[in-house]
């Protein structure tokens, strides 16, 4: 189980009174990503028209540059607006492969008044990698860092 007090504390202090939901972005993709063991990829999907997503602020390899609400993981989590924990990629019904290294996957809905923004996607190259505990941590990032 991944210990998230470090980084939930630095994450807080460096967003401290930022209002720029792209600044907010790039650093908590960069917190994450060099604090959070496992995390080989952190990126965050904006929302900039209705139903498509296009990448924002991340850490790692390139991601994919344009997901429309109806394809992959993300697109699911834009589309129902909820976390979607995925254990294992290549199970998950249209997934989109932006890395053939990424084994599982967390993508978490991130909105600002309300508003859906964009999602918080973090992807492992090991299965099954992630749980109800980085869920709940990184829902409450986001709660934190966004609302």
């Amino acid at each position: 189980m991944r210990d998230y007090n470090e980084v939930t504390k630095s994450i807080a202090a460096l967003c401290e009174g930022e209002t720029d939901p792209i600044t907010k972005m790039a650093t908590i993709s960069c917190e994450l990503f060099h604090a959070m063991k496992g995390f080989d990829w952190v990126g965050f999907y904006r929302v900039v028209e209705p139903g498509l997503l296009k990448v924002g602020p991340y850490q790692g390899g390139h991601g994919c540059l344009v997901i429309p609400f109806e394809k992959g993981v993300c697109g699911a989590c834009a589309r129902e607006e909820k976390t979607q924990l995925v254990p294992d990629v290549n199970a998950f019904p249209g997934h989109i492969a932006c890395s053939s290294a990424t084994q599982s996957e967390i993508v978490l809905p991130v909105f600002e008044d309300g508003k859906l923004i964009a999602v918080l996607d973090v992807d492992s190259n090991t299965p099954d990698d992630f749980d109800e505990n980085d869920k709940t941590a990184l829902e409450a990032i986001l709660k934190a860092s966004f609302q």
